[in-house]
């Protein structure tokens, strides 16, 4: 092993430890006093309540863990959006599981919750996913009502969802298992069946205090909206329980006597591990962005036994495109070289920037994979596309177009995973969030951004020389180099992987080697929903 490997491993590991520091205290939520006070009342947490639902906790693939992360600090934050949302079996049904987490404002719902929960219920949609909502919860942050309430996306896109999804035959249960009020009443009783724990659930569209000063009755609120009130005058909820746990035994029943899924029919064979040790990841792969290294020998870390057929090998370079399998799993990656490379002609081509031939050569390794039903992986490591008039007078807009619409309109299962750079374009073209992974995750090697910060603060301090010199002002250079490590300072927080989980433009942070599980969980659960339609790129550049 050379120096430079150990210099990478020793690095990952370090980005990792602290990955997983991150995730031990959002796993807290609203801290341990809340959480003992949620015990003194017989409640289990949200985390704890997934546990003992889930055949093996250890096999939840969370979603959104960093949602919200440093955020709503001015009323002392939000973890997780204070709410739980992943993937997991029950009675060996593959679902996604919704928990409000009420030690976090009383699980309230901020903007970010919002979004945290339409993308659960639009991985539920994609995927056939039946769900499982966990509800205890206050119902919208008054304060960020404006913020959470009236547009398309926000609280109510989440009951239009609900009935969308029962109308395309998704299984939906509900169990209340603590508040349920106003608006967010309708979740729980839209789903196929509502369970309420006795004691603790309650569902009203206004609570006590409200229906005083509204029409002037005083009642209690378990007489209002109550589990004997509900289970047994109004027929609201189905059946009532007499706590947490025996709510969630009832959900593994339901679960244990449901009918197989409908299968999609994604080709796998029997699981087998790289033959190249997983952990050699960590050595393969360089923290420092600057650092060239062969991308196929990263992929040979994560294929079944290590074995990669490339895809027009000679050709492309800067992209590379070829099959494997991922835990038995079939798949297409497409990733990019970080690697200069050298074509047969001997132009020299840089790592990570997608060329013509290279976008060329993924638009049509992408039709193959359609045509094949093979599920398609995106490894990003990109700067973007080769700029400069050579490249603009050889149609790198058509042919990145070409890549571009292939991506879009790709109908086999997509998958995402940020290992390093995803800049501009590059990141549309590697099937970013906006073309519709099922799921996409980041390594904490991860950098989301038009540019990369270096590019992105010289021209900003450019645009800000020009308008200074317009009023008639020069800048001394000491003032230039304060005003670059700001701009760059500034821009390298908004680079983090973790400002991006935390706004849920990717589904979560994980360590390198959980890449092959997120995968194969992620095509496990696109195995439910069956390909209805056939790629149409329409009009295509050529």
């Amino acid at each position: 092993m050379d120096i430079q490997f150990n210099k990478n491993e020793d690095t990952n590991k370090q980005l990792v430890f602290k990955l997983k520091e991150r995730l031990k205290k959002i796993h807290l939520g609203g801290g341990e006093k809340k959480i003992a006070s949620h015990h003194k009342k017989g409640k289990l947490t949200a985390r704890e309540r997934i546990d003992y639902l889930l055949d093996d906790p250890s096999d939840f693939l969370e979603i959104g863990a960093f949602a919200a992360d440093g955020m709503y600090q001015e009323v002392g934050g939000c973890p997780s959006a204070g709410v739980v949302t992943g993937i997991g079996k029950v009675s060996g049904k593959q679902c996604m599981v919704v928990a409000n987490d009420a030690t976090v404002k009383a699980g309230a719902w901020f903007p970010m919750t919002a979004k945290k929960n339409l993308r659960a219920q639009e991985i539920s949609l994609e995927n056939n996913l039946p769900i499982i909502y966990l509800v205890d919860s206050a119902g919208v942050f008054l304060p960020m009502q404006d913020e959470i309430f009236p547009d398309k996306e926000h609280f109510g896109r989440q009951f239009r969802n609900n009935a969308i999804m029962s109308s395309k035959g998704i299984i939906q249960i509900a169990a209340i298992m603590g508040s349920c009020v106003a608006g967010g009443a309708y979740l729980p009783i839209m789903a196929d069946e509502a369970l309420i724990v006795d004691g603790t659930g309650s569902v009203f569209l206004a609570g006590s205090y409200l229906v005083k000063s509204a029409v002037g009755e005083d009642i209690d609120n378990e007489t209002l909206g109550g589990a004997t009130t509900h289970c047994e005058i109004s027929g609201v909820t189905d059946n009532k329980f007499a706590d947490d746990k025996e709510a969630l035994d009832a959900i593994k029943k339901i679960f244990d006597k449901v009918g197989d899924p409908q299968n999609a029919g994604f080709n796998r064979s029997k699981s087998k591990l790289p033959k190249k040790k997983i952990e050699d990841i960590y050595g393969e792969f360089p923290a420092n962005r600057g650092i060239q290294y062969d991308m196929v020998e990263v992929i040979k870390c994560l294929v079944d036994d290590s074995d990669f057929d490339q895809y027009k090998e000679l050709y492309g370079k800067s992209i590379v495109c070829g099959y494997g399998r991922i835990d038995g799993w079939s798949v297409g990656i497409v990733a990019n070289q970080r690697k200069v490379v050298k074509t047969k002609k001997g132009e020299m081509q840089m790592g990570g920037v997608i060329y013509s031939d290279s976008a060329d050569k993924a638009a049509r390794f992408i039709m193959n994979c359609n045509q094949r039903k093979i599920p398609l992986v995106f490894l990003h490591d990109v700067n973007g596309f080769m700029v400069g008039s050579r490249s603009e007078h050889g149609g790198i807009i058509k042919d990145g177009a070409k890549m571009v619409n292939a991506v879009s309109n790709s109908v086999v299962p997509k998958f995402s995973i940020v290992m390093g750079s995803s800049y501009g374009a590059g990141n549309y073209a590697m099937c970013g969030k906006a073309y519709d992974p099922r799921l996409i995750y980041a390594w904490p090697t991860a950098e989301i951004a038009v540019m990369s910060g270096g590019s992105a603060a010289k021209t900003l301090l450019q645009i800000e020389i020009a308008s200074a010199k317009a009023k008639g002002k020069e800048l001394t250079e000491e003032e230039k180099e304060a005003q670059l490590k700001k701009i760059e300072d500034s821009y390298k927080e908004k680079l983090s992987p973790y400002y991006a989980a935390s706004r849920l433009w990717v589904d979560g942070i994980i360590d390198p080697k959980e890449t092959r599980n997120v995968i194969s969980t992620g095509i496990k659960m696109a195995n439910h929903a069956p390909v209805e339609e056939r790629m149409n790129v329409g009009v295509i550049q050529t």
